[in-house]
């Protein structure tokens, strides 16, 4: 596919989502977008967002639909108190699920 038409498909059918790292006592950071379907709920982009940002059987940053931003070569797996932005809207990742900041 090329350039134009993926990224015209990206505007009709995707989301980016924000996937912001502040877990383990760190300042918050920006370290990835996340392309997710637009038609998920917001608790179902989350969920898209940190399968896509944890490394199971590769490094996360080489995931289909990560852009990864952060200022280190590598990166830790997106964990609880960690956040997920979509739109003008925050949720961190709880121990069991997200809530709504």
């Amino acid at each position: 596919m090329n350039d134009a038409l993926m990224k015209e498909y990206e505007k009709t059918f995707m989301d980016k989502v924000t996937v912001i790292h502040a877990g383990f006592d760190e300042k918050p950071h920006t370290v990835a977008f996340v392309m997710v379907d637009k038609t998920l709920s917001d608790l179902e982009k989350c969920e898209e967002a940190f399968m896509k940002t944890n490394t199971i059987d590769e490094a996360w940053w080489c995931n289909d639909g990560v852009e990864y931003i952060g200022d280190e070569p590598t990166c830790r797996s997106t964990s609880t108190n960690d956040f997920v932005l979509i739109g003008n809207t925050k949720y961190k990742c709880s121990r069991v699920g997200w809530e709504k900041v």
